[in-house]
């Protein structure tokens, strides 16, 4: 997968930290993200809520489901239903094996919107120096399938996604459990240890962190993502522009989704 070059500063900076996984999470300028929380409080759930029903993200809503025509935007009446959830990404200093780190670390919130002919999306919500804030919008229910999933077969665990390889696993005790088919490539359809986990990601992208000589010579989050499928395209690039909400920029994504074999 290619890398991608967001609409505007909040998403740019998102785009490295979120979509590309180990970059640090390092205030950006006014406006972008700043570090994020280590937990989704309430408040902060809160928070993520209020900005994903703001009219301005409403409007654009309207405008995403509305790219392929297959609603228009004063029928698409975008809602929001349930909760912000936290999503969780594999964390760099539990790759470079920092003492007590855990597996992953929280890089946003994710509402549900949904249109009224059935179409879904996730709103992409991060604390930013002005607020908490939607920078990026995604087609699909991703995170809240594998966020149900996770907690259904290791119930209390950690859901996170690797996403150099798009793999979702949920993390427990001293467990590491596949939830899509990238992980069970990854991990066994059993599931790996903690320990082994950590010293197959420390294998793979321990040379690539943030400060790496890699990441040195211009490769953003210091490395390109290797997954050719699965993985997200900018409506920019397929629906003719992006767009803006308010003074902050938000990136646009629609999901590639892979054929499912029968049998």
């Amino acid at each position: 997968m290619s890398l991608r070059a967001a609409t505007a500063a909040a998403a740019a900076v998102l785009a490295t930290t979120a979509l590309l996984g180990l970059a640090p999470q390092a205030t950006a300028a006014p406006g972008g993200p700043a570090a994020q929380p280590r937990a989704a409080t309430a408040e902060n759930k809160a928070a993520a809520a209020q900005a994903a029903t703001a009219p301005d993200t409403l409007a654009t809503l309207s405008r995403f489901f509305a790219r392929d025509g297959k609603v228009s935007r004063t029928a698409s009446q975008p809602r929001i239903e349930g909760e912000a959830i936290p999503v969780n990404h594999l964390s760099p200093e539990f790759v470079a094996g920092r003492a007590g780190a855990p597996v992953a670390r929280l890089e946003f919130l994710a509402s549900k919107a949904v249109s009224s002919d059935g179409q879904q999306a996730a709103l992409w919500t991060a604390r930013t120096e002005a607020g908490w804030q939607v920078v990026n919008i995604a087609t699909g229910d991703d995170e809240f399938r594998y966020a149900q999933q996770g907690a259904a077969k290791l119930p209390g665990g950690t859901v996170f996604r690797e996403p150099q390889i798009d793999a979702w696993y949920v993390a427990g005790g001293s467990r590491v459990l596949p939830l899509d088919e990238d992980a069970v490539r990854a991990v066994g359809a059993g599931g790996t240890t903690l320990g082994a986990y950590r010293a197959r990601v420390a294998k793979a992208y321990g040379d690539k962190l943030p400060g790496s000589p890699y990441a040195e010579v211009g490769m953003a989050g210091g490395y390109a993502e290797a997954s050719a499928e699965g993985g997200v395209t900018p409506v920019a690039a397929v629906a003719g522009g992006a767009l803006a909400l308010g003074g902050g920029g938000v990136l646009l994504a629609l999901r590639r989704r892979r054929a499912v074999a029968a049998g």
